[in-house]
């Protein structure tokens, strides 16, 4: 198989990333609604539904204007702005979830934490849209610098280059099943699962920044990299919080 994976259909050429982007939904949602079922919820449907909302337009805001971050330089001429409209990062995504999460709580009076029943939903679409990343190659900008390891991979330029979206495909797959064993065995109280999957995703994402080409820097620093230290100060009370326990 040649990366980029274009499969084609009856004589169309199919854009992979795009068809695993929208299963990634379908199937993390639907895995969602299953684990609901089997979850005891202390949340009320209406108010879930308030909170499900909440997420989806911060998701949808902050994945947006991350990604134009991204490249703030950029000419916004009538070519480019479609363009700029398209892009999205899921670093935004989460982060706005998380802020429209909050924001619909305070609106709702609803004070009982509701993230851990979106951890694995949340990583199961993460994992999948991920892998249209890696099938994508070099026509997603989700590739990493080129490198003369053992570890480089033809992406679709002729030049091995880091494979960042296998390297998180294989790191989604650990953090899945560690967070699992830690939710089975009760050691985290209700909510610290997903503050505790936020703080292990982004904490992943800021060191593997450092293999990707990115071109605009802040105190050397890129803007997915300024998100991720933005989260940790977001959850330092409970950093510290857990840093204390620990020791």
């Amino acid at each position: 198989m040649n990366i980029p994976f274009e499969p084609e259909l009856f004589g169309i050429t199919l854009n992979i990333h795009l068809i695993l982007e929208y299963a990634a939904f379908f199937i993390a949602f639907r895995y969602y609604i299953i684990l609901r079922r089997k979850t005891k919820d202390h949340i009320s449907s209406n108010n879930r539904l308030s909170i499900i909302l909440g997420a989806t337009l911060g998701a949808l805001i902050g994945s947006r204007l991350i990604g134009i971050l991204e490249n703030p330089m950029v000419d916004f001429s009538n070519e480019n702005i479609i363009q700029l409209l398209n892009i999205k990062t899921i670093m935004g995504g989460l982060f706005g979830g998380l802020l429209g999460v909050e924001l619909a709580k305070k609106m709702i009076g609803e004070t009982s934490s509701s993230g851990d029943l979106f951890v694995f939903p949340i990583i199961l679409g993460i994992f999948i849209g991920r892998i249209g990343c890696f099938l994508s190659g070099v026509k997603e900008f989700t590739y990493g610098k080129e490198t003369s390891s053992f570890l480089g991979i033809d992406l679709g330029d002729g030049l091995l280059r880091h494979p960042t979206s296998f390297y998180e495909l294989l790191f989604l797959i650990i953090l899945f099943f560690l967070l699992k064993y830690i939710q089975n065995n009760k050691i985290f109280k209700n909510g610290e699962l997903f503050k505790l999957f936020m703080i292990s995703y982004f904490g992943f994402r800021f060191f593997i920044e450092f293999l990707k080409p990115n071109i605009f820097y802040v105190f050397g620093l890129s803007t997915i990299q300024l998100l991720c230290v933005i989260c940790w100060l977001y959850y330092s009370k409970f950093i510290i919080q857990k840093l204390k326990y620990a020791s």
